[in-house]
């Protein structure tokens, strides 16, 4: 596993990538990679911390498991390449985008310019097996991101945490609630958009707001 990572992150997750589960989970996905096909390509699997640098980060948005079908993973949660189908999920966060800050649904679901902006977009497992959705969890995965959540809540401040579905709302024991902001609601998948946990969330026009708050420039969505 190529374990090319930003600077910015290095110092804090060192730690991690020495510790004996992260060997045992490097050894795993790079079984993987080679006897099966697994997304998102492997030089994409820290694209999050790449495209969205520690000192720059502003948002988290927490996912669970890459997209395991060909071409719509791009290491970044929520997100697919250009030209590809949106995702249920994607198309509801889109609505939600048209209706709380009168958005344009856009053409492309790739959400890189959110992550250039300092949104970091981070899925609780980072590899997947093709197909087969959940495949790469249990493996030590949760562990790290978990450090990764919890090294944000330590070393930064006045972050807006967007903790969508049942599964992100229980990240919120690592994140330190007294410095930073913590917004949740009901997941965008069909299933709870359409129970109403979803729409009218408004967390794209509240992000934003804490953001200026905080003298920080708001994100152009």
């Amino acid at each position: 596993m190529n374990l090319n990572i930003h600077h910015s992150w290095k110092p804090f997750l060192q730690p991690e990538f020495e510790a004996f589960y992260f060997k045992t989970l490097e050894a795993f996905v790079d079984k993987e990679y080679k006897v099966n096909q697994c997304f998102p390509p492997e030089n994409l699997i820290f694209n999050a911390f790449n495209t969205c640098p520690l000192n720059h980060l502003k948002v988290v948005i927490i996912g669970q498991d890459p997209y395991h079908n060909y071409n719509q993973a791009n290491g970044l949660c929520f997100s697919v390449n250009d030209n590809e189908k949106h995702p249920p999920s994607l198309v509801n966060i889109f609505k939600e985008l048209e209706t709380d800050i009168n958005k344009k649904y856009p053409s492309s679901g790739n959400l890189e310019s959110w992550s250039k902006q300092g949104v970091f977009l981070l899925n609780a497992t980072l590899t997947v097996r093709a197909h087969e959705a959940g495949s790469h969890q249990k493996q030590g995965w949760e562990s790290f991101t978990d450090a990764v959540i919890k090294t944000i809540s330590d070393q930064k401040d006045n972050v807006v945490f967007l903790l969508w579905g049942g599964f992100a709302k229980k990240k919120a024991k690592l994140i330190d609630a007294a410095k930073h902001y913590i917004l949740t609601s009901g997941h965008p998948s069909p299933l709870s958009a359409n129970r109403g946990y979803w729409f009218g969330n408004k967390h794209f026009s509240q992000t934003n707001d804490l953001l200026i708050d905080n003298g920080l420039e708001s994100i152009k969505w």
